[in-house]
């Protein structure tokens, strides 16, 4: 359930006021949008983490039990960091860019 929760608000909060920025100066209010990369692309480490620890402790338990599933999160979580961040890491940094609406 609060796994359900963390992934459903960050989804519906995308609407277009929360990316939407107002300066107010010499009594004019001017409105600019930004277009956000995609989620995946913004949290791509996080995610192909997760996935593999996820992996890895699923195989460990059905493997070894408990035991097993502490040895597969740990093998799991070393090996899909060392996927994203040495084998195959971001090539590109994303900054915020803003669009003026006329």
């Amino acid at each position: 359930m609060a796994t359900m929760l963390a992934v459903m608000v960050p989804v519906l909060a995308g609407s277009a006021s929360a990316q939407t920025t107002r300066y107010y100066g010499n009594g004019r209010t001017t409105t600019s949008t930004y277009k956000k990369p995609s989620i995946y692309r913004r949290h791509r480490n996080l995610i192909n983490i997760a996935i593999g620890t996820g992996a890895g402790a699923l195989l460990g338990g059905l493997i070894g039990g408990k035991r097993g599933a502490l040895y597969g999160t740990a093998i799991g979580a070393g090996s899909s960091a060392l996927y994203t961040y040495k084998l195959v890491p971001k090539k590109r940094k994303y900054y915020s860019q803003y669009y003026p609406r006329y």
